[in-house]
């Protein structure tokens, strides 16, 4: 039992060890940043694109704040989804103030689509420009740079995806720090992965394609009936090693507002998992072969400990727990340092131990789901 135990001990820690310092390691360790670039000389129009439902407040507060970007030609292009606050009133009058912003009223949605999906695709349908940048209403770019920074692969590259970083905005709290870390990780993941030429997903809070690669594979077409997924799935759907590209760059990130209650963060993690079971399988395989040997892992490693009595096999286990911790902080810090600008990390291994939980709690729970609501 307990030599079965320790292979499968070693196992586990291989795998995650491979996965800390290979796969994410090459995008943290290796990467280099995007620089400034020269060739920035086809400044075609971008149209961002936001649906919106009942977010009133929050775009009265981005509009003017999208209209300061430092970009020649741009739309701001918002679809107010069957909105029941003042949203119609208030954005027609900032349309009076800012000659860049369009509106799309969505009256009703057909029975046989998801709500977000439809706005979207009107949206992007009536869009001037062939650039598409996509965001949320509560999210917020930090740079007057983020429309040039993330449409730079579309426009001068011939990418047709350019998967951004979409962080969340830090507060006081247990459960932001949990937000904090698993959004981050996440975007560790997707960021090593497309660095590893295997794209398999994009964050709508931070994303730009292009419309007329929408429009030829005909919007959503099969992604209609799955609520959510208008980002991750169609990514994960299309994106290959050649034409797609990952913006890390400090400006080009958003940051939106954060839950606020578990049980809203539940609501939405559930939503999220509940697209993931769509995943094409190979990259099911990726996020699940980390994710179990992560469990195994902390399971394996809690039984020797339990079962052994002499202290050097205590010791071993305790001292590759210990390796993994520090690699694993490193490579957080790396990442945040390269992604957002900011090294400063405080999460310790309590944060790994609540994420492996929540992921199996909550994936498990979305991925059973059959039913989840955008808004």
């Amino acid at each position: 039992m307990e030599n079965t135990l320790w292979w499968i001990f070693f196992l586990a820690s291989g795998v995650q060890f491979t996965y800390l310092m290979v796969v994410f390691g090459r995008f943290v360790f290796f990467h280099k940043a995007e620089q400034e670039t020269e060739q920035d000389t086809n400044l075609s129009g971008v149209s961002i694109i936001i649906a919106a439902k009942n977010e009133a407040a929050h775009l009265q507060d981005l509009v003017p704040l999208l209209m300061e970007q430092n970009y020649p030609e741009f739309e701001v292009l918002i679809v107010n989804d069957c909105s029941t606050d003042d949203s119609e009133d208030m954005l027609r009058s900032l349309a009076e103030t800012y000659s860049k912003l369009r509106i799309v009223n969505v009256r009703y949605t057909p029975d046989h689509v998801t709500a977000k999906k439809y706005a979207l695709t009107l949206g992007i349908k009536v869009s001037k420009y062939d650039t598409i940048l996509l965001t949320d209403a509560d999210c917020r770019p930090v740079s007057p740079h983020w429309i040039r920074r993330m449409s730079t692969p579309v426009r001068n590259e011939g990418k047709t995806f350019a998967l951004g970083h979409g962080s969340y905005l830090a507060l006081p709290g247990l459960l932001n720090k949990i937000i904090q870390y698993e959004t981050l990780f996440t975007a560790i993941y997707y960021f090593s992965f497309g660095y590893w030429k295997s794209p398999f997903m994009g964050v709508g809070r931070n994303l730009c394609y292009k419309k007329s690669f929408f429009m030829e594979k005909k919007a959503f077409k099969s992604l209609w009936h799955i609520e959510g997924g208008d980002d991750d799935l169609f990514v994960n759907l299309y994106a290959t090693a050649e034409n797609t590209a990952l913006v890390a760059h400090p400006e080009s990130i958003t940051i939106s507002q954060p839950k606020t209650s578990f049980k809203a963060y539940f609501t939405q993690k559930k939503r999220h998992y509940h697209a993931g079971k769509y995943y094409r399988s190979k990259d099911k395989l990726k996020l699940g072969l980390y994710s179990l040997s992560h469990l195994v892992f902390w399971l394996s490693a809690a039984g020797i400990l339990i079962l052994e009595s002499t202290w050097e096999p205590i010791a071993l286990v305790l001292g590759l727990v210990f390796a993994r911790a520090m690699l694993q902080y490193l490579i957080i810090h790396k990442a945040r340092k390269k992604l957002e600008g900011t090294g400063k990390v405080i999460w310790t291994l309590f944060f790994d131990l609540m994420y492996m939980i929540y992921f199996w709690t909550l994936g498990t729970k979305g991925y059973l789901s059959k039913t989840v609501k955008w808004k």
